[in-house]
C-alpha cells in the first residue's frame, strides 16, 4: 500500500461535512485516499449520490488552498511520532467498526489500540471524593486482572480512572487509553500533561480522530465519547447528573449493544442522579470490581495489603486518613499531636511516593487502598 494513502483518506476527513462513512464511501468507490482526494467532484457526487455539497465545496477548496496537505500531514505525524490507522488497517480495532459512523482515521501516540479487552470507565468532572475513591480502584483493579482502562483525560473521574489504571501499569498489568477531544499532540487539560506523559510510558496510548494541534472545541467532546464507548466491551459509569456526557456515552454503548454498568451512590448527591437512572433503566449494579471482572472472564486480583509496619509518624496519619473521603493538610492537623505537624507535608510525600497515599487536584489526601 502507498504510505501515504491514508494521509489521503485523512485530509478528507479533515473536511467539514465529511463523516467518517462519506470518507470510507470515497476512498472505497474510487479506489482509495489517494484517487479520491485527487478526483472530480462530480466523481465524488456519483461515488456518494447523498454526499451535501458543503462537503464538496470544503473539500475542493482544501484541495485548491493546500495541495500538498497529505504530504504536509504525513511529515507532521512522522515529526511528533504519531500514528495514523485508517478503518482499512489490520491495526484499526474491530469492535470501533461496530459502531455508528466509527472515524475512517485514528491518530495514535503510544502503542496501537490494536484488539484487546477494554472497559471504559467515565463520570463526572466536578466529582465527590466517594467518584474519586471509587474511580481510582476500578481503574487500578481492572488493569491489575488485565484489561485495558479506556476513559476520557479529562479531569475528575477519567484522571483518577487513568491514575488507578496506570499503578497496574506500572506493575505490568493493564495498560490505560485516553481518547481525546483534541489532537494528540495537545495536552488538555493543562493539568494532565504528566498524566498523558505517563499513560505513554507504561504502554498505554493517546486516541483521537482530529488531526495533530487541533484545539479542543465543545462540539468535539460529544463525538470523542462514540469512540470511547466504541472501544470498549463494556463501560462503566461512576458519578454523573441527570445530564451529562457520561450519559450519552452509556447511551452510546447501548445502541451498540455493549454493556453498561452503574456505580450506585447517595440518593442525595445531584452527582449520581445520572447513575440511578442507568440502573432503573437496567444497567448492571457495580459494587465491587468483580461485578465488572466476571462479564469478561476474569478473577478479582487479591486485595492489597500493606507488607510492613509502618513508622510510628507515618501510622499516626494512616489512621487519620480515609479512603473514601480525602482530607485537607489543615484537616489532617487537627487530628495529630502538635510534635508531628511540622513534619506533616515531609511524611505525606514519603507515603506518596511509597505508593501508600494520593494528593488530588484539590491538595487533599486519600488512602490508596481500604485496609
Amino acid at each position: 500500500m502507498d504510505e501515504l494513502e491514508g494521509f489521503y483518506a485523512a485530509a478528507l476527513a479533515r473536511c467539514p461535512g465529511m463523516g467518517g462513512s462519506r470518507v470510507r464511501a470515497l476512498c472505497e468507490a474510487l479506489g482509495g485516499g489517494r484517487a479520491a482526494w485527487t478526483a472530480e467532484a462530480e466523481a465524488w457526487r456519483e461515488a456518494v449520490p447523498k454526499l451535501p455539497e458543503r462537503a464538496v465545496q470544503s473539500a475542493l477548496a482544501m484541495r485548491r488552498e493546500q495541495p500538498d496537505y497529505p504530504e504536509q500531514l504525513a511529515e507532521l505525524c512522522l515529526q511528533k511520532e504519531i500514528r495514523l490507522i485508517t478503518i482499512w488497517q489490520s491495526e484499526y480495532p474491530i469492535i470501533l467498526k461496530e459502531i455508528f459512523e466509527p472515524p475512517a482515521v485514528l491518530y495514535v501516540r503510544g502503542t496501537p489500540v490494536g484488539d484487546a479487552l477494554r472497559c471504559a470507565l467515565v463520570g463526572a468532572r466536578q466529582m465527590t471524593g466517594y467518584g474519586e475513591a471509587v474511580a481510582t480502584e476500578l481503574g487500578e483493579k481492572l488493569a491489575a486482572a488485565g484489561l485495558t482502562v479506556v476513559s476520557g483525560g479529562a479531569r475528575g473521574i477519567d484522571t483518577c480512572s487513568h491514575k488507578g489504571a496506570l499503578r497496574s501499569a506500572r506493575a505490568g498489568h493493564g495498560r490505560t487509553v485516553a481518547v481525546l477531544g483534541c489532537g494528540v499532540d495537545v495536552a488538555y487539560p493543562a493539568s494532565n500533561r504528566r498524566l498523558f506523559e505517563a499513560i505513554l510510558e507504561t504502554g498505554g496510548a493517546l486516541v483521537s480522530e482530529y488531526v495533530p494541534g487541533t484545539q479542543p472545541l465543545p462540539a468535539f467532546f460529544p463525538a470523542r465519547n462514540r469512540i470511547i464507548a466504541g472501544l470498549a466491551q463494556g463501560t462503566v459509569v461512576v458519578e454523573a447528573a441527570q445530564r451529562s456526557g457520561s450519559l450519552i456515552t452509556a447511551e452510546l454503548a447501548l445502541s451498540s449493544g455493549r454493556d453498561v454498568y452503574a456505580v450506585p451512590g447517595s440518593i442525595f448527591s445531584p452527582k449520581s442522579e445520572g447513575c440511578h437512572k442507568l440502573l432503573q433503566q437496567g444497567a448492571k449494579l457495580v459494587q465491587r470490581p468483580a461485578d465488572v471482572l466476571e462479564d469478561f472472564g476474569l478473577a478479582e486480583p487479591p486485595a492489597s495489603h500493606r507488607s510492613r509496619e509502618l513508622p510510628p509518624e507515618q501510622q499516626r496519619v494512616w489512621q487519620v486518613l480515609s479512603f473514601e473521603h480525602p482530607l485537607t493538610l489543615d484537616e489532617i492537623v487537627e487530628s495529630l499531636p502538635d510534635g508531628e505537624v511540622s513534619t506533616l507535608a515531609f511524611t505525606l510525600l514519603q507515603m506518596e511516593m511509597e505508593g501508600l497515599v494520593q494528593e488530588n487536584e484539590r491538595h487533599a489526601y486519600r488512602r490508596m487502598d481500604r485496609q
